[in-house]
């Protein structure tokens, strides 16, 4: 197996909240570089969740300005106990 190929746009997420506990240990400031072929080390069932929007910004989709403009979508982890918050960002480098 070798190195990743890049595909499409870098997208980075970066934990900007938790409440509670965080099970799989995410922290406050944790940043993560996602893709549709890897989770970047984020918990499974957030990555689950968070799928869809690293795709479209991947990929070169975007966002309306009310959730944050076209690079950027704020989303919260489907644990309300412990929730985190997570910024994703589309990085046009």
């Amino acid at each position: 197996m070798g190195q990743e190929e890049k595909i499409g746009h870098r997208v980075v997420g970066t934990i900007t909240g938790v409440k509670g506990s965080c099970n799989v240990g995410h922290k406050l400031g944790d940043r993560l570089e996602l893709s549709g072929r890897s989770s970047g080390g984020l918990c499974g069932f957030f990555y689950h969740q968070a799928f869809p929007y690293i795709i479209m910004l991947q990929f070169g989709g975007g966002f309306p300005p009310e959730w944050g403009g076209p690079d950027v979508v704020v989303l919260d982890c489907i644990d309300r106990a412990n929730a985190v918050t997570m910024e994703l960002r589309r990085m046009n480098d």
